[in-house]
């Protein structure tokens, strides 16, 4: 897959694709990342991509003009119709399941705004889908790409070192949403705490349940709503039901 970063400042992305797990999938290619500065396309000595905003007002609105010529200069390359994705406090936000589909899709042209804005007629014309973070603002959308990015990398197969990492992820639907247990290593006792005797026992049912129902716990104490989203779905076992009875 193909993932063509529009920003300002490329320069941002260039330690981030050398550093880390999911450095393997940028090097090998698994995810191709490649950068572009809209100055590029932009006209006059000063390469200007923004400007003041009708009607007055704090800050710039960055140009329509050079990010279209952007876009089609990435789409003359790709040959393809990649979705135009704009990171926006207006946007959904991003979840697990966006990040799994993204993961199994050829990729897309992530626009990272900068300044007060970008003018709305270019998103009017090309962005086909937005995208947040959460109910915060940023300086820009540099921070946003890089958490998709991330997250789609850690997903391609080869990338993390035992394959199953992310199998036990939070908000996995193979964990049918819920939030990860906690988790132990050496050594056995830190500090006058111990280790949970199920993780001890060497018994990989009860281990499993044990999981399972601190999933639950952690799951209903600190996410309720995504208790109540697998309830919905029909994912919750008659015991997994008396285990969250016993916590209420």
């Amino acid at each position: 897959m193909r993932f063509d970063v529009i920003t300002l400042l490329p320069e941002l992305f260039e330690p981030f694709l050398r550093t880390g797990v999911t450095r393997r999938a940028y090097e090998t290619a698994l995810v191709d990342v490649r950068t572009w500065n809209p100055r590029d396309f932009a006209d006059g000595n000063y390469r200007r991509v923004d400007d003041r905003p009708f009607g007055g007002g704090p800050g710039m609105v960055m140009l329509a003009q050079p990010l279209a010529l952007c876009i089609a200069a990435i789409r003359a390359e790709r040959k393809d119709a990649a979705p135009v994705v704009l990171f926006s406090p207006i946007g959904r936000p991003l979840d697990h399941g966006q990040v799994s589909e993204w993961s199994a899709s050829s990729g897309a042209i992530l626009i990272c705004g900068r300044y007060e804005g970008i003018d709305q007629r270019f998103i009017d014309s090309y962005v086909d889908r937005q995208v947040s973070l959460g109910d915060f603002v940023l300086s820009g959308g540099e921070i946003a790409a890089m958490a998709l990015l991330d997250a789609v990398a850690r997903l391609q197969p080869g990338v993390l070192n035992d394959q199953g990492s992310h199998a036990q992820d939070s908000f996995n639907p193979e964990l049918d949403g819920l939030l990860d247990c906690p988790h132990y290593t050496r050594p056995e006792t830190w500090e006058g705490r111990g280790v949970p005797p199920e993780l001890l026992s060497g018994h990989h049912v009860q281990i499993d349940r044990w999981r399972r129902d601190q999933r639950l716990a952690v799951t209903a104490r600190h996410r309720p709503d995504l208790i109540a989203a697998a309830r919905a779905a029909g994912r919750l076992s008659a015991q997994d039901e008396s285990v969250l009875a016993r916590l209420a």
